[in-house]
């Protein structure tokens, strides 16, 4: 069992710092709104950002990766995902 898995399966998702709620906005706007909202964060800081964008999610991944910044989890909720975002 991982560190944010429940007893019965379910991820626990992680304590954040600052969220942006980003539903209705398309590509490349969610992410602007996260690199300009980790500004705001410490190293180390957690980020959670709200979409409805079906591209979000693999968005998010290539941002993390470009950027250096942890992806540490993406959960759908109904119409939504939650992206939650460590500051390097």
């Amino acid at each position: 069992m991982s560190e944010n898995e429940t007893p019965d399966g379910a991820v626990e998702p992680p304590m954040h710092h600052l969220v942006v709620d980003a539903c209705g906005l398309t590509c490349p706007l969610p992410i602007l709104r996260a690199k300009k909202a980790l500004a705001q964060l410490e190293s180390g800081q957690v980020l959670k950002v709200l979409t409805t964008d079906r591209n979000a999610v693999k968005d998010f991944q290539a941002f993390s990766r470009q950027t250096g910044n942890t992806l540490l989890l993406q959960q759908a909720v109904g119409a939504r995902v939650l992206h939650y975002l460590e500051r390097r």
